[in-house]
């Protein structure tokens, strides 16, 4: 009997917590609450109602997506560190998987507000004890808003949203993801860049990235694989824009990894670029659009 009673003990101490989407979006709170004060601290003026208003979205999306989201923020986080004279430490990746459990965003929230504390800490600025609340009926798409507006906060207190280099380096991290993708399918990959045309704009490669996001997702359905409602992503064309589609683009390519057996190829951290203009932009996601169209099927590895 005291053996049963042990056991049941251990299995009640070894069970995790179940963490909800309440869970996570009261962290994405307590992130808003230390940027609020850290904008007010450094004297930014913060369009509040300018913010929630394009960054409230009312559509479909994966955790995979507010994970991505996530990592966006910590981009953004190492540039403020940029700008302050702080190291860079490059932002988690993590492996492939079909269908990405909630509770890893959750984790995520605690990668950013430890970020930001870091910041805090070695900047000497002086916080208040900002409290943790309580919050219910939350679901990821409130997470995933939470998040956008954080990371549009974080263009306000770094003063410039994302340039053209910062964007061209995810792009880059597409090409490699699509390229690992074409060698493990043994596909023979001929293609060329498209055309440079030195008069593109960013409203071009988001028109660009769209064609590849129709095209993930009809592979995605073919093998059954939950789809996502990007329609809601078209509206704007800034700078930060054009980063959150590349950063769903390589949101929608992991599940597709995944399915395909590349369960441990980790999308490689992006390198650093400068110099570069909305046009390498525009024909680097051209290029990665005709290695994609190679892409006739999948079969699960």
């Amino acid at each position: 009997m005291k053996y049963i009673v042990l056991i049941l003990f251990l299995m009640l101490g070894l069970s995790a917590k179940t963490i909800t989407p309440n869970d996570s979006y009261a962290q994405s709170m307590l992130i808003q609450e230390h940027m609020h004060f850290l904008l007010k601290h450094y004297g930014v003026k913060h369009d509040h109602k300018g913010i929630l208003k394009k960054n409230t979205f009312s559509t479909k999306l994966r955790p995979r997506n507010i994970w991505q989201k996530s990592y966006e923020i910590l981009v953004k986080i190492n540039i403020l560190r940029t700008l302050n004279n702080l190291s860079r430490i490059e932002p988690v990746g993590m492996e492939p998987v079909e269908q990405l459990n909630p509770d890893v965003v959750y984790g995520q929230t605690q990668r950013v507000l430890t970020e930001i504390k870091i910041f805090e800490v070695r900047m000497f600025i002086e916080v208040p004890d900002f409290k943790l609340k309580s919050y219910t009926h939350k679901n990821m798409l409130d997470v995933y808003n939470s998040f956008s507006q954080i990371s549009a906060a974080f263009d306000e207190l770094n003063r410039f949203e994302l340039s053209p280099s910062y964007i061209f380096a995810e792009t880059m991290r597409i090409y490699d993801d699509l390229t690992i993708i074409l060698a493990h399918l043994n596909i023979k990959d001929e293609t060329i860049p498209t055309v440079r045309l030195e008069k593109t704009k960013h409203t071009d490669s988001i028109v660009v990235s769209m064609k590849i996001l129709e095209k993930l997702q009809k592979l995605q359905r073919s093998v059954g694989i939950k789809i996502i409602d990007f329609r809601a992503f078209k509206k704007d064309s800034s700078s930060s824009d054009v980063y959150t589609i590349t950063g769903m683009i390589i949101a929608e390519i992991q599940p597709i990894k995944a399915y395909i057996g590349l369960i441990s190829s980790v999308t490689p951290p992006a390198l650093s670029y400068s110099k570069k203009v909305p046009a390498d932009i525009e024909q680097l996601m051209g290029w990665n659009l005709r290695k994609l169209l190679l892409i006739k099927t999948l079969d699960r590895r």
